[in-house]
């Protein structure tokens, strides 16, 4: 069983993100300030940190800057919550290591979207290849590029994340809910339509495997892999 560690001093909250962590199958603890948070952190790591912000003792700010600069919590996954949602605060929380950043009040249902993409982008595979290739695509993680035929392909940050999750896919099938997830970070059922809207524009940015990139009736896409052509 996973286990979440939430750091939050608003006991209606903690109730409420408990709930549907615990529903989604974590086991979940919590303490209401940032030294308690320390100290938890070092007798236990969880697999996921919900952080407040703005906290007793030691804000949300210190403690991430803390677990990044520790080589047994660097990786750990870390959602700030919290009721500053100016771009500033949003932007400092980003840059010390917070892997996404809900603003209160927040939909329960949003938050767990959230948290299952973040928890997906840290269970990836470390040894992916940095360049991955299918017949004469090569898209490159690290660069965030796409070449066909060595030509440089102009993506939207979107469009080159929804590539990536249908390479990494590895064949298999992704609903649109997955994809909403995955890629945007949210789900709800009228997002599909965002789904298909950039389906269609890999297709006509990418028309040498347009054909590849299958829709799978009431399910979602897959994108065929060089060995089945």
């Amino acid at each position: 069983m996973r286990r979440a560690l939430i750091v939050e001093d608003d006991p209606d909250i903690v109730e409420l993100v408990t709930h549907y962590l615990a529903r989604d199958g974590f086991q979940v603890e919590a303490v209401g300030d940032g030294r308690a948070a320390l100290a938890q952190l070092r007798r236990a790591e969880p697999d996921l940190l919900i952080l407040d912000l703005q906290l007793p003792g030691l804000d949300g700010l210190a403690i991430c800057r803390e677990i990044r600069s520790q080589p047994r919590t660097r990786d750990l996954p870390v959602i700030m919550l919290t009721a500053r949602g100016d771009e500033a605060d949003r932007i400092v929380g980003l840059e010390l290591g917070a892997d996404d950043y809900v603003v209160k009040p927040f939909s329960p249902k949003e938050l767990m979207a959230r948290v299952r993409a973040v928890l997906r982008r840290a269970e990836q595979p470390a040894e992916a290849a940095p360049v991955a290739r299918i017949g004469e695509l090569a898209v490159d993680r690290e660069r965030h590029t796409a070449r066909w035929q060595g030509q440089l392909v102009h993506l939207t940050a979107k469009e080159f994340a929804l590539l990536l999750a249908l390479v990494d896919a590895r064949g298999r099938v992704l609903s649109r809910q997955q994809l909403l997830e995955n890629v945007w970070g949210y789900s709800y059922a009228e997002g599909t339509r965002t789904v298909d809207v950039h389906v269609r524009r890999l297709r006509e940015k990418l028309p040498g495997i347009a054909r590849s990139i299958l829709t799978v009736k009431g399910l979602g896409y897959r994108l065929v892999q060089e060995q089945e052509a």
